[in-house]
């Protein structure tokens, strides 16, 4: 019997700016770093995991589903996965930690996974373990670190933000159905063969009747007409601008715009997204 650690990385700042944490103040601890690999991420995920890889000084174990997206979708009849069915979080997320961990607990092992839920994440919950031996601690809880802290953790060891936060307010997949409007516009603009690649995955939802598609009320084919993209552009600038009116100024911490478009859109677009993606 032994005891292992293990923390799970999304590709996205909270899960990354722990890993970081925990090298400082637990250097003692023989931590496993892992990615559940969905096959389907944005180009910016991997680059950045191989840019915290040479901080950390350790290889993050890619965690691959046994079976893809794609085997996925038929299995639930070519629906996509939605706020309220969830499949992607379930197959080819927490399945794939399960079937990592399993061996270590079968032969006695305690695990202890660390988790990046922030101090001024109440209202979020992490992984419930199923077995005795998964032990589930959230350090950044117990230990204060809130968002602002976050920023300073990535800031100060020189790692830095991932390149998609440029535009983008969450990691996970490149087709999440999480992003807001104008996520899916800058994703065109960015990486327009992940954008046309999420059209076909929708056009094929919708011809086996699925009654969801990727961005909520409209399929990315409505969405991504040229007075479609020019209102949401507009409306996304006009409560950006609203949200900086409205924060006190502090020149010791230049604002994110981009950073915070979570904040700026809030709840009504892209609220409330996967645990185990966003982080």
């Amino acid at each position: 019997m032994a005891e292992r650690h293990v923390l799970g990385l999304s590709g996205g700042k909270d899960s990354a700016a722990l890993a970081i944490f925990m090298r400082h103040h637990a250097p003692e601890l023989d931590i496993d770093y892992f990615f559940t690999d969905t096959g389907k991420e944005l180009p910016e995920v991997y680059e950045f995991l191989g840019k915290l890889e040479g901080y950390l000084g350790k290889q993050i174990l890619k965690l691959n589903p046994n079976r893809d997206f794609d085997f996925w979708l038929r299995e639930y009849n070519h629906f996509l996965p939605s706020a309220q069915a969830r499949w992607c979080t379930r197959q080819l997320k927490l399945l794939p930690f399960e079937r990592w961990v399993k061996p270590m607990l079968n032969a006695g092992d305690t695990v202890t996974s660390y988790v990046a839920i922030r101090s001024d994440e109440d209202y979020r919950e992490g992984y419930t373990s199923k077995h005795q031996n998964l032990i589930v601690k959230l350090p950044f809880r117990e230990n204060g670190i809130d968002k602002m802290a976050v920023s300073d953790i990535l800031d100060s060891s020189g790692v830095g933000w991932p390149e998609y936060y440029n535009w983008r307010s969450r990691s996970g997949c490149t087709f999440c159905f999480f992003q807001q409007k104008i996520e899916w516009v800058r994703l065109k603009e960015v990486h327009p063969e992940a954008f046309e690649d999420a059209k076909n995955y929708e056009k094929d939802a919708l011809a086996h009747g699925s009654p969801f598609t990727w961005s909520q009320g409209e399929s990315l084919i409505e969405l991504e007409a040229p007075e479609r993209i020019e209102q949401i552009i507009k409306d996304f600038e006009v409560r950006k601008n609203k949200e900086l009116r409205s924060r006190p100024v502090n020149p010791l911490r230049p604002v994110r715009i981009n950073a915070e478009i979570d904040e700026i859109y809030g709840i009504d677009e892209g609220g409330g997204s996967c645990a185990v993606c966003h982080k």
